[in-house]
C-alpha cells in the first residue's frame, strides 16, 4: 500500500459506514448505536484508482483516560500519529457539536494533512451543516453520503490533492514470477497418495481467540504483540469488531484475530450483541486454528463446553488456554484437577491441547504457541493408503464390527480424502448399517495408532461398487 488513512469524528456519524464502502466489505460493524467501534480497525481500500490502508477508529468522546471513553480515544490518538492523512468526518444532517470543534483543534495542532467530509449530504437540511463545516477552518468540506456512495469522485481527488500525486500513485514495482504448482490442492491433497507431505513451517498461520466475556482475549494478544493494540480494561465485553493483527513468532507469521466475547445465546438479547457474536462465529470459519481462552479461577462453564464443541464442528483446530493462571494459589493440585476434568468433559476432542497461562503477566506464551503449531502440524496430518489399510485390516480382527440382521459387516478399503481436518472414506458392505459406536471405535483408535490429538476426524461411509451390477441392464 502507498500511504496509510484514518479515519476519525465524533461518535455515529457514519465512520464505520465510509470505512466499509471503501474496502468493499462489511468488515466493521454499523448500528445506530453510537460508539459500535471501539478498538482500531485496519482495512484495505479502494478508491476508483487509489489504493491504501485504512484504519477505522472510535469515536471522540470527552472523558478521563481512566474510564473507557478514554482508553477508546487514546486508541484513536494511536491511528493518528500512525496514518499519513486524516479523513475528519462530520455530520452534515445533524450540523457542528463542540466535539466537532475540539477534534478540528488537534488535528490543526498536529499538521498532519487533514480532508474534511461531510457525510450524510444526501439528507434533506444538510445544506445548513455543511456550510458550517467551514467555520472548523479545515479547509473545504467534502459532501458524500457513505451510505448510497456518493460523492467518492470528489473524496478522490481531495486525497490526491492531500498526499501529493507521488504518494498516491508510486511507481510499480516488478515482481519476479513464481512457478506455481497448479496439480497441489489446498485441503492439502498430492498427486502421489503414497506420500506424505511434509509440514509448510513458512506458511502464514491464521488463528482465532476465542472465549467467554472477560476472560481476557484481548490482553493475551496485547502481550504477545509487545504493545496495548486492542483496548483492554476490567469492564466485561469491551471488544465488538473482530480485530486481525499480525506478528512474528520465531521467524513465522502469525495472523491472530480478536473477537467478542461470546454469551449463552439465551442471554444475547440485543441487536449489536448478536453483530458481534455473528462476527466472531466468522472469524473462527476463516481460521486455520482456534484458541480457546477459559478463566482459570472459573474454567469448564457450560459456554465454555460449548465453545469448543462449536470449533470442533466447525472443522477447525483447537487449543485450549487457562488465562489468569497467576491469581491461581495451588497451581500443582489446580493443574491436575483441569486435566482430569478436560479428558472427561471433552471427549469429542481427546488429547485436545491444554496451557496455563497469564495474559497479564506473559507466563506460557512460548509453550501455547509451541502448542498451536504443533495442533496445525496434526490438523494437516496425512496418511498414506497402504499404511489405512493395514490398520483398518488389524482392527476387524481384533474388533470385527458387529453383525446386523445376522449378517457381518465388512469393510473393504480406506483412504484419506482431505486434511485439514483430517478426512476418511471407507468403502464398505450397507453403510447405513454401521453402528455410530463402531464409527466412533474407529475415530478413537485413529487418534491412538496415528497420533491425531485433539483435532476433528472426519470417517465417511461409502457403498462399495458391484461390478457386475449393470451386466443385466445392458442385456
Amino acid at each position: 500500500m502507498s500511504f496509510t488513512v484514518a479515519i476519525v469524528g465524533r461518535p455515529n456519524v457514519g465512520k464505520s459506514t465510509l470505512f466499509n464502502r471503501l474496502v468493499g466489505k462489511k468488515l466493521a460493524l454499523v448500528d445506530d448505536t453510537p460508539g459500535v467501534t471501539r478498538d482500531r480497525r485496519p482495512g484495505e481500500a479502494k478508491l476508483i484508482d487509489l489504493r491504501f490502508t485504512i484504519i477505522d477508529t472510535a469515536g471522540l468522546e470527552q472523558s478521563g483516560p481512566e474510564t473507557l471513553q478514554g482508553r477508546m480515544w487514546l486508541q484513536t490518538e494511536a491511528a493518528i500519529d500512525e496514518a499519513d492523512i486524516t479523513l475528519f468526518v462530520v455530520d452534515a444532517k445533524a450540523g457542528l457539536t463542540p466535539a466537532d470543534q475540539t477534534l478540528a483543534d488537534m488535528l490543526r495542532k498536529r499538521g498532519r494533512p487533514v480532508v474534511l467530509v461531510a457525510n450524510k449530504s444526501e439528507a434533506k437540511g444538510s445544506d445548513g451543516g455543511f456550510y458550517d463545516a467551514f467555520t472548523l477552518g479545515l479547509g473545504e468540506p467534502i459532501p458524500i453520503s457513505a451510505e448510497h456512495g456518493q460523492g467518492m469522485i470528489d473524496l478522490r481527488d481531495a486525497i490526491v490533492e492531500a498526499i501529493g500525486e507521488d504518494r498516491a500513485f508510486p511507481p510499480e514495482i516488478d515482481e519476479p514470477e513464481t512457478n506455481v504448482d497448479i496439480f497441489h490442492d489446498s485441503e492439502g491433497a498430492d498427486v502421489d497418495d503414497e506420500h506424505e507431505p511434509e509440514y509448510d513451517d513458512t506458511k502464514p498461520l491464521r488463528v482465532a481467540i476465542i472465549g467467554r466475556p472477560n476472560a481476557g482475549k484481548s490482553t493475551l494478544i496485547n502481550r504477545f504483540l509487545g504493545e496495548d493494540r486492542l483496548l483492554t480494561g476490567p469492564e466485561a465485553g469491551i471488544t465488538r469488531d473482530s480485530i486481525s493483527v499480525e506478528w512474528d513468532w520465531r521467524g513465522r507469521t502469525i495472523k491472530m484475530y480478536d473477537t467478542a466475547g461470546m454469551r449463552k445465546k439465551a442471554r444475547v438479547q440485543e441487536k449489536l450483541e448478536k453483530l458481534s457474536v455473528a462476527d466472531s462465529l466468522r472469524s473462527i470459519r476463516f481460521a486455520e486454528l482456534v484458541v480457546i481462552v477459559f478463566d482459570a479461577t472459573i474454567p469448564f462453564e457450560k459456554q465454555d463446553l460449548q465453545l469448543v464443541d462449536l470449533v470442533m464442528r466447525e472443522g477447525r483446530a483447537a487449543v485450549i488456554a487457562f488465562n489468569k493462571w497467576d491469581l491461581v494459589e495451588d497451581t500443582q493440585a489446580v493443574l491436575a484437577d483441569l486435566r482430569e476434568k478436560t479428558e472427561r468433559l471433552l471427549p469429542q476432542a481427546r488429547g485436545i491441547r491444554a496451557v496455563p497461562i497469564s495474559g497479564q503477566t506473559g507466563y506460557g506464551l512460548d509453550k501455547l504457541m509451541q502448542s498451536v503449531i504443533d495442533t496445525d502440524k496434526v490438523w494437516n496430518k496425512r496418511i498414506s493408503t497402504a499404511k489405512l489399510n493395514r490398520w483398518l485390516e488389524t482392527q476387524q480382527i481384533q474388533h470385527p464390527p458387529p453383525a446386523v440382521s445376522g449378517r457381518r459387516l465388512k469393510l473393504k478399503y480406506m483412504t484419506q480424502v482431505k486434511a485439514r481436518p483430517p478426512g476418511f472414506m471407507i468403502s464398505c458392505t450397507r453403510p447405513d448399517s454401521v453402528p455410530e459406536s463402531y464409527i466412533r471405535f474407529l475415530t478413537n483408535s485413529m487418534r491412538k495408532d496415528f497420533d491425531i490429538p485433539g483435532v476433528p476426524i472426519r470417517i465417511h461411509l461409502k457403498a462399495s461398487e458391484n461390478p457386475f451390477s449393470n451386466r443385466g441392464k445392458r442385456r
